[in-house]
C-alpha cells in the first residue's frame, strides 16, 4: 500500500536519480525506449489477457488500439530522437553584435507525473511514458484503479523493465492520486475528466507545476451529417466508432446531427450497420467490448431509460456481463439533458437540423465548451475546410472517424475544456521538455549603444543606431 512517505521516498528519489545527469544522453533515452518496446513484447500476451478481463477486449482490438499503438509510437520516437533533441543554432541579430550565435536547448523539465485512465490502459499510459522518456525524464505513473488487471500487468512489465528511481507505477484510488499531486513535481500529463482536471489543475498550482490535460471535453463531440453525404459510408464508419471500447473514447461520438430531409435513410443505415458489423443481438456477442464497472453499466442504464419512448435500436444491457448495446436515441434536440454532457458509453443520440439552417446548428455548437474532436460528412469539401477553421475543437475528420489521431507527426490535443497542451510523436518530446535559450557572449568589439549616457549628442547617435538595427 501506498502512504504519503512512501510516495514522497519515491518522489525523492527520482529527483536523486535525474540529478545525477544519466537520463540526460539521447542514447541513454533510445536505449530505454527500447527496453520499453521490448517489455511490451514480452508481456504482450498478459496484457491482452488484462485488456479482456477489463473491458471485454478481443486480441485483435487490444493490440490495434493499445499494443501496437504504443510501439509504433515507441518507433517513431526512435526515429527521430535524435534530430528533435539536437540544440537549435540561431543568429543573435545585429542588436545583439557581436554575440551572434545563441542556442537553444531542449532541455527535460525532471521528475514527471503521468495520471492515466481507464479505457485505453495501456496506450495512454505507455504512449505518454514514451514521451517523457524521450525528454529525460524520470517518471511516475498513477494508474486507474478501475483497470485493475492492467495496472496489475504494467505493475509486473514495469518493474521488470526498470528500475523505479526512473520508472515506477504507482496504483490505488483517487486518494493515492491526491498523495501524488501533494508532491513538488517538475510536469504533471493528466488524462481523464474536466471535473478532475480542476483538482489536478489546482494541485499543480500550489507549486507552480506546469500541466498537460487531455480531457474528453464537457459537452462531448459532435458529428454532423449533412443531407449530401454518403449515407452509407457515414453510418459504416459511426457505427464502427461507436461499438469501439463500447463507446469509452474520449474523442468518441458522443451525438449525431443529421440533416432532416436524410434523416430516415440515415436511421435505417445506421440500425442496418450496427446489426452487420456486431449482430442485432450485441450484448451476448463476445466480440462486444463491456462498460468498465457496474457503475458505469448502472450510468448508461439509467440514461436510456429516460429516453426509452425514443430508442429505435437497442437499449437492453446484462449487468452481470456490463454489456450494454449500441443504442440509437431519436429524436433529441439540442437543449436536452443528454446531448449536453460527456456520455462514455454506447448511447448515441441522433439530433435532426434543417440542412438549410447548419449556420445556426454550428452557432449553437460554439457556445459550448470546446470538444476534443469534430466529425463532419459531407460532399461540399469546401463547407468542410471552412468549417474545421473557424470552429474550437482538438481534432477531426472530414467523411472520417478518429483515424487523425493514427497520422505520424502531427499534434494530438484539446483546448479548453477539452484539454492543453499536445503530444504524439515530435509533439509529445516538446511537451516533456522545456526550451532553454542561451546566446554565446564576445569579448571582442562590443558597442556601447546599452550603455549610458543615453542623452546628449552620444544618446542622439546611439538611437540612430538602434532603429536602424531594430527595423
Amino acid at each position: 500500500m501506498w502512504d504519503e512517505a512512501k510516495i514522497a521516498s519515491l518522489v525523492q528519489a527520482q529527483r536523486d536519480y535525474f540529478a545525477t545527469g544519466e537520463t540526460l544522453p539521447v542514447h541513454f533515452r533510445e536505449e530505454m525506449l527500447r527496453r520499453l518496446k521490448e517489455g511490451l513484447k514480452k508481456h504482450e500476451a498478459a496484457l491482452i489477457q488484462a485488456l479482456r478481463d477489463d473491458l471485454g477486449r478481443t486480441d485483435a482490438e487490444a493490440y490495434f488500439c493499445d499494443i501496437g499503438t504504443v510501439i509504433t509510437e515507441v518507433n517513431e520516437i526512435l526515429h527521430h530522437l535524435k534530430k528533435w533533441a539536437k540544440p537549435e543554432k540561431h543568429f543573435s541579430g545585429l542588436m545583439c553584435f557581436p554575440s551572434l550565435i545563441t542556442h537553444v536547448y531542449k532541455m527535460p523539465y525532471g521528475t514527471t507525473l503521468v495520471i492515466s485512465p481507464f479505457n485505453f490502459p495501456i496506450l495512454l499510459s505507455l504512449g505518454v511514458l514514451a514521451a517523457s522518456i524521450a525528454g529525460g525524464n524520470t517518471v511516475i505513473l498513477k494508474t486507474s484503479s478501475k483497470s485493475a488487471h492492467c495496472t496489475q500487468a504494467l505493475q509486473v512489465m514495469l518493474s521488470d523493465t526498470f528500475p523505479e528511481k526512473y520508472v515506477c507505477l504507482v496504483d490505488g484510488g483517487h486518494d493515492v492520486a491526491d498523495l501524488c499531486l501533494a508532491q513538488r513535481f517538475d510536469k504533471i500529463f493528466y488524462t481523464g475528466s474536466p471535473a478532475v482536471a480542476k483538482h489536478v489543475l489546482e494541485m499543480a498550482a500550489r507549486n507552480l507545476t506546469p500541466v498537460a490535460l487531455e480531457l474528453g471535453g464537457e459537452n462531448g463531440n459532435w458529428c454532423v451529417v449533412r443531407k449530401d453525404a454518403d449515407l452509407r459510408d457515414a453510418a459504416r464508419k459511426i457505427a464502427f466508432f461507436k461499438l469501439l471500447n463500447a463507446g469509452q473514447i474520449c474523442i468518441n461520438i458522443n451525438q449525431v446531427a443529421v440533416a432532416r430531409e436524410v434523416a430516415e435513410p440515415f436511421l435505417s443505415c445506421l440500425k442496418a450497420e450496427f446489426t452487420r458489423q456486431i449482430s442485432e443481438n450485441a450484448i451476448t456477442n463476445p466480440e462486444y467490448p463491456r462498460l468498465i464497472s457496474r457503475n458505469a453499466y448502472d450510468k448508461c442504464a439509467r440514461e436510456a431509460d429516460a429516453y426509452r419512448d425514443r430508442i429505435l435500436y437497442g437499449g437492453t444491457g446484462d449487468p452481470d456481463t456490463l454489456r450494454y448495446a449500441p443504442t440509437i436515441i431519436y429524436p433529441v434536440e439540442t437543449h436536452e439533458a443528454i446531448v449536453n454532457h460527456e456520455l462514455f458509453s454506447p448511447l448515441l443520440p441522433v439530433v435532426p437540423f434543417d440542412d438549410a439552417e447548419i449556420d445556426t446548428l454550428l452557432k449553437e455548437m460554439q457556445t459550448r465548451e470546446h470538444p476534443l474532436a469534430l466529425y463532419l460528412f459531407t460532399r461540399d469539401i469546401h463547407w468542410a475546410n471552412t468549417v474545421m477553421q473557424t470552429q474550437q475543437y482538438g481534432g477531426g475528420c472530414i467523411n472520417e472517424v478518429c483515424l487523425h489521431i493514427m497520422v505520424k507527426g502531427v499534434p494530438f490535443g484539446g483546448t479548453g475544456h477539452s484539454g492543453m497542451g499536445a503530444y504524439h510523436g515530435e509533439w509529445g518530446f516538446r511537451e516533456f521538455t522545456h526550451p532553454s535559450t542561451v546566446l554565446t557572449g564576445s569579448t571582442h568589439l562590443n558597442l556601447p549603444l546599452r550603455e549610458h549616457p543615453m542623452t546628449g549628442k552620444k544618446g542622439k547617435r546611439k538611437l540612430r543606431l538602434i532603429r536602424l538595427f531594430e527595423r
